[in-house]
Formats: C-alpha cells, sequence, structure tokens
C-alpha cells in the first residue's frame, strides 16, 4: 500500500509537470520589438582619393625553375634560378649566353605536409 500510493503520487507529479510543459505556449512578442535597418551610408569618394589612386599592384612571387644547359665552350651547367614566370628565367639564362636550356619548375613542399621527415 505504501509503494502503490508513492508511485500514483509520482506519477500524479509527472502529469502536472508534463502537462505545464506540453500546454504552455510562448509569450506574445510585443510588436515594438521589431529589426529596425540601420542607416548605413557609404563614402565612395575614398576611391577618388589620392591615397588610393598611388597604390601600386602586389609583386608578383618569384618561382624555382632547375635548369639545363650548356655553355659557350660546350660544358653542360645546371642549376636553380629564380624568376617571376619560365618565359623569365629563359631570358635570363639566355643573357648568361647559356644555350639548349632546358627548364623544369622546381616542386616545392612536400605532397602530405603532415608526414615525419
Amino acid at each position: 500500500m505504501f509503494f502503490m500510493g508513492i508511485t500514483i503520487l509520482f506519477v500524479l507529479f509527472l502529469l502536472v509537470v508534463a502537462s505545464l510543459v506540453f500546454l504552455a505556449k510562448p509569450k506574445p512578442i510585443a510588436s515594438e520589438i521589431v529589426f529596425n535597418r540601420p542607416k548605413i551610408d557609404i563614402n565612395l569618394e575614398v576611391l577618388d582619393s589620392e591615397q588610393v589612386k598611388n597604390l601600386e599592384p602586389a609583386v608578383q612571387m618569384d618561382l624555382q625553375f632547375k635548369y639545363t644547359a650548356a655553355t659557350k665552350k660546350g660544358v653542360k651547367t645546371s642549376g636553380i634560378i629564380t624568376a617571376v614566370s619560365e618565359e623569365e628565367a629563359q631570358k635570363i639564362l639566355q643573357g648568361m649566353q647559356l644555350s639548349g636550356i632546358v627548364l623544369e619548375e622546381a616542386k616545392m613542399g612536400r605532397e602530405n605536409p603532415f608526414t615525419p621527415y
């Protein structure tokens, strides 16, 4: 009887709590709380200022190229040259009076940076 009474009181308590939770409705929101769009003015006159007009473009990143070439005397040389593009590297090597130039872009870094050395 004692356990039956405790069980009945517990079930009644759960029913009251469940009815309060599941039958509760959300509180109505006051109509004054509405999204007010902030007033934002974008000043595009800044683009006409001297500071913006005097900006310089960013410098291109240099690439490294492995080369193999022959000197005027026919001696084969190889090495690494740094240039913006393959055409620029070709011009630099021709300016060093090398012929038979074979260029290959040097692979930088590792394929998987997370593997240990």
